[in-house]
């Protein structure tokens, strides 16, 4: 019997129990935003990495929800120029991560846990974020959100990635897509799940919106941007938060409505649809 999400998947795509406090990564000489709960020892922390062109404004609902569920936020605001450096980006989630995992936060009364990190991404900071996971053991685990298509490849580091995976993909012919998440997923070293959202796209989850409309990628989509951010939350508090409460978020066979897990055979023959 398959595992179902629709338990929680509602909760979680609602704000959480904690207050959020925000900050700038400019402290310790890197662009980009923090969000952290409020208070709380030994947290669990995630580096996240933006599409391209996409400024971490544009996230700022999504972080925000993150942290409200207990989970610290690092987001450098880089390599945000037409041809961004990749491997610059993943160099600068690294630091972030580090710099989370190391100073007290906030006022002092909020620390991460060093065995509790994270890398997460979407679109090309997907991609950047499988990079980063490559072969660092203290990396837990892994969140590409739509991946694109990035150099080096991620689809080839991803072999080298032991810690668990979530890899969210659109069930739409997203024309606009600029990656394989289904490759992706598959060529994970150790276990990623691959979920795929009926109406969700790339361009789709970050919060631009009007930008999009004004070059005509855009359509609204908060309700599969809502279920993308659930399932990231129940996939980190499970796999980083241990929280066995949201162990289905894990499993790579869950279900719930609008959300699809491939797997084995179905999973093959979605990546191999992929140009």
């Amino acid at each position: 019997m398959s595992a179902n999400l629709k338990k929680h998947l509602a909760t979680l795509s609602k704000r959480g129990p904690y207050r959020v406090l925000t900050g700038d990564l400019s402290y310790a000489g890197l662009e980009g935003k923090v969000y952290t709960p409020a208070e709380g020892k030994a947290l669990p922390a995630v580096a996240f990495g933006h599409d391209w062109r996409t400024n971490i404004k544009h996230y700022h609902s999504t972080l925000r929800h993150l942290a409200s569920w207990g989970i610290v936020v690092v987001a450098p605001d880089t390599e945000n120029g037409l041809v961004p450096n990749v491997r610059g980006l993943v160099a600068d989630m690294e630091s972030a991560l580090q710099i989370a995992a190391g100073v007290k936060l906030g006022q002092g009364n909020i620390t991460v846990s060093p065995g509790r990190l994270g890398m997460v991404g979407h679109g090309m900071g997907g991609g950047a974020a499988v990079l980063a996971a490559a072969n660092n053991e203290k990396v837990r685990a892994v969140g590409a959100l739509y991946p694109a298509t990035v150099s080096p490849s991620a689809t080839t580091a991803a072999r080298s990635v032991q810690a668990p995976g979530l890899v969210i993909g659109s069930k739409l012919d997203d024309f606009l897509s600029a990656g394989n998440p289904a490759k992706l997923a598959q060529s994970w070293g150790g276990t990623a799940v691959y979920r795929e959202l009926d109406k969700g796209t790339q361009p789709g989850f970050a919060e631009n919106t009007m930008q999009k409309l004004a070059f005509g990628t855009g359509i609204f989509q908060s309700g599969p941007r809502e279920t993308a951010r659930a399932l990231l939350v129940g996939f980190l508090l499970a796999t980083l938060g241990n929280e066995k409460k949201y162990s289905d978020f894990a499993e790579a066979d869950a279900t719930a409505k609008g959300v699809h897990s491939l797997l084995g055979e179905e999973l093959a023959e979605k990546a191999d649809q992929y140009h």
